[in-house]
Order: C-alpha cells, then sequence, then structure tokens
C-alpha cells in the first residue's frame, strides 16, 4: 500500500537574530516618560545625561526625534540603543550623524558605529550610569558583569562613537 501524502510540517519559524533584536516601548515610555524627557531637556534641563537625538529618516529625509542618554567615557562621546536596533539606528547608519539638542544648544555631529568586540567597556559605563533606568533591556546583564557576558549581548546594542562638530 503507497504512503499517504502528509501535510507539510510547518517550518519553524526563525529565531531572531541579534541584528533585529528590538524591544518596543509601550504606551506609558511613549506618551509619557519620552515625552517629560523631552521636554525638559528642550528647555536645557538634562536629566542624567539626557538629549534629544535629532536624525534624518533613511527613507523620508525628515528629521526624528528621540531623548537618548549621552555616556561620555575617557573624553569619547557615545550613544547607545539599549531596546536594540530601533528606527534611530538604522536611520543612523544610512544617515552617517545628527544633531544633539539640549535647550537651545544643537551639536551637529558624526557617527561611526563602534564593532561589538570593543562593546564591553562601554556598556559597563552605561550601565553603571543608567541601570536603574534602562536594566531591563540588558536580559540580566549588569555593570559587573565579566567581559565575555558584555561581549555576548553586545550585537543586540548598537552603540555610536560620535564626533561633536
Amino acid at each position: 500500500m503507497p504512503p499517504t501524502p502528509s501535510s507539510p510540517s510547518p517550518s519553524p519559524s526563525p529565531s531572531p537574530s541579534p541584528s533585529n533584536h528590538v524591544i518596543k516601548p509601550g504606551w506609558f515610555t511613549v506618551h509619557v516618560l519620552n515625552r517629560i524627557v523631552s521636554w525638559l531637556t528642550r528647555r536645557g534641563i538634562s536629566v542624567w545625561g539626557s538629549r534629544v537625538l535629532a536624525v534624518r529618516g533613511r527613507k523620508s529625509g525628515e528629521w526624528r526625534r528621540t531623548p537618548v542618554n549621552l555616556l561620555t567615557l575617557d573624553g569619547n562621546h557615545y550613544l547607545v540603543a539599549p531596546r536594540g536596533h530601533v528606527q534611530w539606528t538604522h536611520n543612523m547608519r544610512a544617515a552617517g550623524g545628527g544633531e544633539l539638542h539640549l535647550g537651545k544648544h544643537v551639536q551637529a555631529f558624526t557617527a561611526q558605529e563602534v564593532p561589538d568586540e570593543d562593546k564591553p567597556a562601554l556598556l559597563r559605563a552605561y550601565l553603571k550610569r543608567w541601570k536603574a533606568e534602562v536594566g531591563v533591556f540588558f536580559g540580566g546583564v549588569g555593570p559587573e558583569a565579566s567581559d565575555p557576558e558584555l561581549r555576548a549581548i553586545a550585537p543586540k546594542h548598537p552603540v555610536f562613537r560620535i564626533t561633536l562638530g
């Protein structure tokens, strides 16, 4: 007796790769927290190093704005994406730079993405400063983590070294 055709088994859904890791903000973050931080920052009040990042959209060319934390380490400036490969990171890669706003002060900058192997010290410094605010996005990894632990999460969190112009 010939075998009966069986229905094809569903293909497994692809597991998320680090390059498409995104943690979307909830309603409260978008409509309350980000708006408060942006409002204060636009008026010149930095909340723990906050700035408003302005970067041109990669498709529209229009300015897109979002609050960010500016990390300064060893005289260099960095932007870290705690929520992963979000829209501003894609736009930054395409634009190669943008502007940081604090009140009426605007600083244009160029950006260069930091390779994963160079991120552990930067992620450690970022988490040391802002763990209470963003630690939940790093999967339990904190500033006390070893370099291998930080290197393991590095692909999920883009980091840009910015040069202020």
